[in-house]
Order: C-alpha cells, then structure tokens, then sequence
C-alpha cells in the first residue's frame, strides 16, 4: 500500500515509525513531515491544512490509505473531502471532529450523553461571564470555544485572573473568533490520565493507558505546554478504573454519537481527571494524543495499519491489539524559552551516539535537516519549541525512566531543556 501520513511533529514521527514497520506498507509519505521523518518517509512539501494541496497529491500518486494527525485538518473537514472521492482516510468526519473543535458542541454532547464532567456555565458575551464569575468560587476554568494551539484553557486560581481571562479571550480578542463563546467551568482535582481509543462507528478498540506531563517545568511547576513528556501504561489507571471510564464515558459518546446519526470513526481521546467522586472528562480530542504517541507506539505490537483500515471499513469487531508488557517513557527535549519565544536552526549533537541504544528511539518533533557550515556534512537542526521525543523501554518503570535520562544526557544543543521528574506519579504509585 502506498500510505500518507499528514502532520510535521513528533506524533507524526512516531506514527510514521509504526506504520514503516507494517507488512502492508509499501511506500511511506509525510505532509510535511520533518527531518527525522525523512529517514522513514519521503517528504511532501505540503502543509497539513492545505487539505485542497493533500488532495490533489493523494489522487495523483494514488494514495491507498491516508492517515492525519493534527487537529485543525480533521476540523476543517478533509475525512469529508478525501471520502467524496473515493480514497481511504483514517479519522473522524468534520460532524465529529467538533468535538475537539468546539469546546461547546464537547461540553453540551457530554451533558446529553451524561459522561461525567465538570459543571459548566455556556457564554457569547463577556458582561454576562463576568457577572457569573462574581458569585462563584475559585478554582475556575475559562477555555475559548475553539481551537488554539493549546493556549485556549487558563485555570484560574482567584476570581481576579478569572476576570482578566475573560477579558483576553473575549474583549481584547487574543484568540480572535475562537473565543466568541466561553466556557467557565469548575476546577476539577485529581490525577490526569490519557484514554484513547479507536473505533468504527460502532465497536471500539482501546489502546494502553498513558499520562502526560503539561507544564513546562519540574514538579508541574510553570505555564501548560503541548506535553514535556509521557509514559505508558499509567499506574493511576487500574483495570477498574479503566472499564468504568469505558463504560461511562467512551461507549455513551459512540453510542449516542451514531444514534445521532454521526458514527465516530477514527481515534477518540478522553482527557480524564481521576477525581475522588470517580473519573472526570476534561476533554475530548479527535486525534492521537501528542506525546502519548510516542510512548505508546514503541508498546504497540499489533499492526497500526491494520487497526486504522478495521476502523475505515467497519470491522474492529472482536478485534484487539497485543501490548510490550514493558513500560515506556517519552522525554521532550525543548528550546529554551518554550513554550515563549525561542530560537530556530540550531544544530543538534549526540543524535549518533542514541541511534546504537537498544530499546530507545527518538521520535523528532521541530527538526529539519541541514549542513555544518564547519564542512558541510549532514545534520539536524532545531525547527520548532518542542525538537525531539527521546523515548525508552524498560523493564520496569523505574527502568524506562533510567534509560530515558541516560538516553537524552548524551543529546545537546544551545539552550536545551528537558524536565528532570517525568515519570515521578508512576514512581510515587510503588510506594
């Protein structure tokens, strides 16, 4: 099969790194992919959100199977617009996509379908938002409707920044039409968790249990960033713990969701807060979560490929996938300032001394390829805030957490930055 993989990050990477490994891929693609990808895919230049560019490009080449990673394209409808035209695609039609691109459309499916979730006031004018915020209690949660990059959720600790979230996102209009409806709501407590699934309509296939770290710093010190890390399984999520999360969150939204008329296809991702009245949604995503991907794909020993066509023709039916037994970690290495301001087209050295380690992989997340100017052999640069998912087995957690660290200490570039504690709630979980 001749397959396409749209997106540029380190889920991407990872995806791309998987399906390689599939007998029924012949020819890999990647839209734009990055430098580490190039190693696995031949890169297309083509943006992820040119979906009319993607298109023309799947047609000409006759692409068997396409396979999109980030969000914005699956919003945006090109599930929609590759089916019209007879090509296999793997993901969510643009109906219920919303759930990730309308925080709104999320929160009131939820209250329909009675998943469990946080209280929550629905508002298109900042007057009556701040109005409400007056009788209410911190902690609160203000979050813009719709999609952007991740900036979009501000928890809230006093009712004063709760006010000026509020005047960001709806007077001063930082995350423009995203914001023209809010969502406050309570703050929910507890430990996070990552449930992704996949599912065809109507059966559905879990995948490992994962758990990401957000901010930036250690000890969840720091402003949220797209993920400095992730490990799987996550302890938190008990064989218990994970069948009522099944049954009362994931199977209400895909049985409601095709009783509605919109079968679900493709992955479906519950952010789950494990609260003390039971587990929570935060929210959904309508794609692979990043950087859960990167370790949840070295686990995976099933074929991806597989999985994603079970799902386009309606057949995950009694089907499951087989897991590594070991625990896997993902390190972001960032540029410094991320998630602010931070440089580009540094190089980066020590990716040769990884490459021989066994059971580590580096899944590039910003790179691109370049040349020293010293003698013009090949290298990789940094590209983006997030530049490299070192990610590691072991034979325990404490293990994969070992070779994590021993595997990203022999990686460098200008102003490198990594969290020192990723994988510390699945070590505290021994005690």
């Amino acid at each position: 099969m001749k397959i396409l993989v749209v997106g540029s990050g380190g889920r991407e990477h990872a995806l791309c790194w998987k399906i390689a490994k599939s007998g029924l891929c012949d020819k890999l693609y990647a839209a734009p992919g990055n430098g580490g990808i190039s190693e696995t895919a031949e890169l297309v230049d083509i943006k992820s959100d040119d979906i009319a560019g993607l298109l023309d490009f799947a047609l000409d080449k006759k692409i068997d199977l396409t396979v999109v990673g980030p969000e914005a394209a699956l919003v945006a409808g090109i599930v929609d617009k590759f089916e019209s035209k007879g090509l296999k695609i793997f993901g969510p039609s643009k109906s219920c996509a919303l759930i990730e691109g309308s925080k709104v459309f999320s929160k009131e499916l939820m209250k329909r379908f009675s998943v469990p979730t946080a209280d929550f006031r629905v508002f298109d004018n900042a007057g009556e938002a701040l109005k409400y915020l007056a009788g209410k209690r911190p902690p609160l949660v203000v979050k813009a409707d719709g999609l952007c990059a991740g900036k979009g959720v501000v928890v809230c600790n006093t009712i004063e920044s709760a006010k000026e979230a509020v005047n960001l996102m709806m007077v001063k209009r930082a995350f423009g039409d995203a914001a023209n409806k809010i969502i406050v709501e309570d703050c929910l407590v507890g430990e996070e968790a990552s449930i992704i699934v996949v599912s065809d309509g109507k059966n559905v296939v879990p995948l490992a249990s994962s758990q990401d770290h957000k901010r930036v710093f250690d000890g969840d010190k720091g402003p949220n960033t797209g993920g400095m890390g992730a490990y799987s399984p996550a302890p938190a999520v008990t064989d218990t713990v994970f069948k009522e999360i099944l049954n009362k969150v994931i199977s209400p939204v895909i049985e409601g969701m095709a009783k509605e008329g919109k079968p679900y296809k493709g992955v479906l991702y519950a952010g789950i807060m494990l609260t003390s009245e039971g587990p929570k949604v935060l929210e959904f995503n309508a794609r692979f979560g990043d950087p859960e991907t990167q370790a949840m794909m070295p686990r995976l020993a099933g074929d991806l490929v597989d999985l994603m066509l079970r799902s386009i023709d309606g057949r995950l039916g009694d089907y499951s996938l087989s897991w590594d037994p070991r625990p896997c970690v993902s390190i972001v290495a960032a540029s410094g300032g991320y998630p602010g301001d931070y440089e580009k087209g540094i190089e980066i050295k020590g990716l040769d001394l990884v490459k021989p380690m066994k059971d580590v992989v580096v899944f590039h997340a910003g790179t691109k390829s370049g040349r020293r100017a010293t003698d013009g052999t090949s290298t990789f640069l940094t590209a983006g805030g997030r530049v490299l998912n070192v990610t590691a087995l072991g034979s325990d957690i404490k293990d994969a957490i070992n070779n994590c660290y021993n595997a990203i200490g022999k990686i460098s570039f200008d102003r490198m930055q990594y969290r020192r504690d990723i994988g510390f709630r699945a070590v505290q979980s021994l005690n």
